[in-house]
């Protein structure tokens, strides 16, 4: 008759692996690599993750140019 095993240690599963809003924290690079960048989800998925925030905060950047450019046009047709 087999024995029940009985575990020494009692973990939270969050022990072994990543955290729900870590999860959610990189889909939501991923989505906006591929919404704003283009890219497809394995090209996000495969990056370095250097070189992914690298990406990210230079479209970030990018972004915020294009912005302040629109708002400064829009505000010379005001006049």
């Amino acid at each position: 008759m087999d024995t029940p095993r009985i575990w020494r240690f009692r973990l939270r599963w969050t022990f072994f692996g990543l955290s729900d809003e870590y999860k959610l924290g990189v889909y939501e690079e991923f989505f906006n690599l591929k919404y704003y960048g283009g890219w497809s989800f394995f090209e996000a998925y495969n990056l370095p993750i250097l070189i992914r925030r690298w990406f990210l905060q230079r479209l970030i950047d990018e972004k915020t140019k294009e912005g302040e450019a629109q708002e400064k046009a829009n505000s010379g047709r005001s006049r």
